[in-house]
């Protein structure tokens, strides 16, 4: 058996807002995610979503400690440096990381977006915008926070499906610019030297 999250954040700024690149000097306006325990055929054996706000914190990282995976998409590069900052008492980019984008990457060479996959591997498309997620989090209202809240977890949902369809079945699809339907393979699976029991591991709270 394994435990995993599956996690997205929003920020409560974009890229054209700051100086330089990094995504710590983003801030965050809310993370997502799913966790839960899937049994070694990678079947759900249970699983919960849950949201943060920033002041809810300090009550999300313990959720991370002692986990198989932690699965997102392009999280090594954004999500991962964007959270640092929060981070209470340790390196949350030493834990089990899986970056579902570099794996996208090792196998076709190129990036490929959360929307272009899902799209033609789950026939499913995210359900809005990066940067109007930034624009309901400064409206500020309890409409406009709803929106930003089942938006992220919208997209945690979605990256969890691609996530199992490669898991399961070791493919992607996307479309390439010639609109012609690809596949491509991918390898999800976890080694096999690798203990589902993770009660040993060192709690970091």
């Amino acid at each position: 058996m394994f435990t995993e999250i599956i996690f997205d954040i929003e920020t409560k700024k974009l890229f054209e807002e700051i100086e330089g690149n990094n995504p710590s000097d983003l801030g965050i306006s809310i993370v997502s995610l799913y966790k839960r325990q899937i049994d070694d055929n990678f079947n759900e054996i249970s699983g919960q979503i849950n949201s943060f706000w920033e002041d809810e914190f300090p009550q999300m990282w313990p959720l991370f400690t002692n986990v198989d995976r932690i699965i997102g998409f392009n999280s090594l590069h954004f999500d991962v440096p964007a959270m640092h900052p929060f981070c209470p008492t340790y390196d949350f980019k030493k834990l089990n990381h899986f970056d579902i984008m570099d794996f996208v990457k090792q196998s076709l060479g190129f990036r490929l977006s959360l929307d272009a996959i899902a799209k033609e591997t789950l026939g499913q498309s995210k359900t809005d915008i990066g940067t109007n997620a930034v624009l309901y989090w400064n409206q500020h209202t309890p409409q406009s926070l709803k929106k930003l809240k089942d938006y992220c977890e919208a997209d945690v949902i979605i990256t969890k499906d691609v996530y199992d369809y490669g898991l399961k079945n070791k493919i992607l699809k996307y479309k390439d610019k010639w609109n012609t339907p690809r596949t491509f393979e991918v390898d999800f699976s976890y080694p096999k030297n690798l203990s589902s029991n993770i009660s040993d591991q060192i709690s970091l709270f």
